[in-house]
């Protein structure tokens, strides 16, 4: 397949800059069997349901991510975004950091807010280059009783590259989840960020479950497909842990009939990926590394229903969606989404594939 045949005109206007209230957003119902749309209000989707259908969130917690400090030696800027720990002892970070060029191995760094009382830091040094401008770096907290409670008071919201503002406290609380638990993300399940507690009171009345998975949302979800031939492509793996009681939950919905519903494609790969490995033997339950390229010509094994925002032309989520619904129908529903102006991407509207 080529990737071209994924691409659409987007006008710029409509990639939202900032979120609707929880609950307000606009939603696409798009039916595969009769390949027709309707539009509704988000706080409609109780009614799509069925009682005993499952919806599976995915509670991942997004963290400040993104430093902004300066260099111990000149004094110059320093952006450190910080990607996931390393696996080896101490405070190591895999980051991405700017300048590039003048931040070499052995360059040292700070973060910090000095009308704090007392300072909060964060000191970091540059310890050696890693493939694609990654960097290790080392990192260590001052006035702060942990570096994570550093990282929190002095990081910024890693709002995505198609967000053309700084972050501010709004933000703070608006990218991230209702029902985040899991620290680890540097990017929101935006699919999730349209709940709010009167949708899920709504879901409950009507009978419709929802049970958890994690999977930590890495900067890879941003990565651009930069080979002509769909097939070519590499996703990089994501972390996720499967619970054991929403095992439980999912062998009991698909025992009885009922549908279950991905919230967003974090949650679609997480799902799908376990189907596939032993994780799904026993008692369900683990630690594994999400690596699937959803494309078409995938079988789905678990997901019935998805819940999702519109996505970039062209990219491997786009691509994920169309496996679901089908190439053609997801490119009439977005030229469709397009005229009505829908809002797209991150703080975007929402779309529901059943």
């Amino acid at each position: 397949m080529r990737v071209s045949d994924f691409d659409f005109d987007l006008p710029g206007r409509l990639i939202a800059q900032d979120a609707r209230p929880r609950g307000e957003s606009r939603l696409l119902a798009v039916d595969r069997a009769s390949n027709a749309w309707r539009e509704l209000a988000f706080r409609d989707l109780p009614n799509l349901f069925d009682p005993g259908d499952l919806l599976v969130i995915n509670d991942t917690r997004v963290f400040a991510a993104r430093l902004i400090g300066r260099r111990d030696a000149s004094g110059g800027a320093v952006e450190c975004f910080l990607l996931r720990r390393a696996s080896e002892p101490g405070e190591v970070w895999e980051a991405l950091v700017h300048p590039g060029q003048k931040l070499k191995p052995g360059t040292r760094f700070v973060v910090e807010d000095s009308g704090r009382a007392p300072a909060v830091r964060i000191r970091g040094e540059i310890l050696d280059r890693m493939f694609h401008g990654r960097r290790r770096v080392r990192l260590e907290a001052e006035g702060a009783p942990s570096l994570d409670a550093a990282i929190d008071a002095l990081g910024h919201v890693p709002l995505p590259p198609y967000i053309h503002r700084g972050d501010n406290e709004e933000d703070r609380a608006r990218y991230q989840t209702v029902y985040a638990r899991a620290r680890g993300s540097v990017a929101a399940p935006t699919a999730g960020l349209h709940f709010d507690e009167g949708v899920f009171a709504a879901l409950d009345a009507r009978g419709i479950r929802r049970v958890p998975v994690t999977l930590h949302v890495g900067y890879g979800t941003f990565k651009p497909v930069r080979v002509d031939e769909v097939e070519q492509h590499v996703v990089d793996p994501e972390p996720y842990e499967m619970p054991a009681d929403t095992a439980a939950a999912i062998a009991g919905a698909k025992a009885a009939g009922s549908r279950v519903a991905a919230v967003g494609t974090t949650t679609t790969r997480a799902l799908e990926h376990w189907a596939r490995t032993g994780l799904r033997t026993g008692t369900g339950t683990g630690l594994a590394d999400a690596d699937l390229f959803i494309y078409p010509g995938f079988r789905f094994e678990v997901v019935d229903a998805l819940l999702t925002n519109f996505h970039l032309p062209k990219s491997s989520l786009f691509m994920l969606v169309c496996a679901f619904a089908g190439r053609e129908l997801m490119l009439e529903a977005y030229r469709e989404a397009i005229r009505r102006e829908f809002r797209f991407y991150s703080y975007g509207d929402a779309m529901l594939i059943l």
